[in-house]
């Protein structure tokens, strides 16, 4: 290992990230010329002190405990975190660990990259990919739009050359439908385009999901479907981050899908139903909704959350765009199976802590003696 470090200018300072080499005990043995950059101390300075050092006071007491724990005794830990520069600035960076041992020895390796600029470059990148989602978006609405257009158009004309009559009453009937058709493309726009961003405020799954029954049993004719809430799956109070307004409508969007698949089973050989259920775990709330209805095609599984596509004449198809960017903008993620003629399950995954765990808790006893 001494020889190895003799020959650091060579060998370490052409990484071209922070690079530090450390003890089983944290202890910093060799800092790189990157590392000098990154967090404003001289070698001198760095080496001989702890990995601490370098992290918030708030991370301190577990998620530097449990970096070094997953470095010694498991894969190494990669992921982002903030790190303190000594002109007590604050960098944020990606970090990979690993361990390795020479001649009895265990060493630690601490790779540190600045991301601010890939942030940029990433954010950069998604806001091109939203506005070519939006236009592409505006265009099927001009697309959409149009035909409801000439069908009122067209239906007036003829109720004006003919003068209300019986015979009028059919294209009334349309006009009314296509009318009916529009308001409720835009209005799915518009609750597309108002989901707030955070910060949210904790909640219970079971209360949300009891409040989006409740409305959908007053908004909807479920006459002849059995509708169920199943809580057996919770281990504990069931609380996580939320935008309550915002999941309440993505739920609705799913009872309403499913409501619609399920009365449209053929002849109804079998009992429609609609389930709601709960699940819990360490790290996520889930709510689950599945019916027994048509299902979806195979072909069709990959677009189903693309803005207005959808399988059924007169609908919108910016509900399951909705319930997907709801879920986006929670940290979570959705789950869609389902079989043909056999039902369809969609589960909404919700991060119980927008922290992870290794940032909240020690993640083994061994943990609490280390990163000191």
């Amino acid at each position: 290992m001494e020889g190895m470090l003799n020959n650091r200018p060579h060998l370490f300072d052409s990484i071209q990230v922070a690079f530090l080499l450390a003890d089983a005990h944290s202890k910093i043995l060799y800092a790189n010329q990157p590392a000098e950059d990154l967090f404003g101390y001289r070698r001198a300075e760095i080496e001989g002190q702890r990995v601490r050092l370098l992290f918030l006071a708030e991370d301190q007491a577990y998620f530097l405990a449990n970096i070094i724990y997953l470095s010694l005794y498991q894969d190494g830990f990669k992921g982002e975190l903030l790190v303190r520069r000594k002109d007590g600035g604050k960098i944020f960076v990606h970090l990979h660990t690993t361990s390795f041992k020479e001649k009895g020895e265990t060493f630690i390796t601490f790779s540190f990259q600045e991301i601010q600029r890939l942030k940029n470059l990433e954010r950069k990148r998604f806001e091109e990919e939203h506005w070519t989602r939006l236009g592409r978006m505006v265009e099927e609405i001009a697309h959409q739009v149009r035909n409801p257009i000439v069908s009122i158009g067209g239906y007036t004309q003829r109720l004006l050359r003919n003068g209300p009559s019986s015979r009028s009453q059919p294209y009334l009937a349309k006009i009314l439908h296509e009318t009916g058709r529009l308001e409720k493309m835009i209005r799915q726009v518009e609750d597309y385009i108002r989901i707030p961003a955070p910060p949210f405020q904790k909640g219970r799954a079971q209360e949300v999901a009891e409040e989006a029954l409740q409305i959908f049993s007053v908004r909807e004719k479920v006459d002849g479907v059995s509708v169920r809430l199943e809580a057996g799956g919770m281990k504990g109070e069931g609380e996580f981050f939320i935008a309550r307004e915002s999941v309440i409508k993505a739920l609705l969007n799913l009872l309403e899908n499913s409501l619609e698949a399920v009365t449209e089973i053929p002849g109804k050989r079998r009992k429609a139903m609609i389930q709601v259920t709960l699940l819990e775990d360490r790290e996520v709330v889930g709510i689950s909704i599945s019916d027994n209805g048509q299902g979806i095609k195979k072909k069709d599984l990959p677009l189903i959350f693309d803005p207005f596509f959808t399988t059924r004449p007169g609908r919108v198809g910016l509900g399951l765009t909705l319930v997907k960017r709801v879920i986006e903008i929670h940290g979570g993620q959705i789950q869609v199976k389902s079989r043909l003629k056999k039902g369809a399950v969609v589960t909404l995954y919700f991060p119980k802590d927008r922290r992870r765990r290794v940032r909240r808790e020690l993640l083994s006893p061994i943990a609490s003696s280390l990163g000191q």
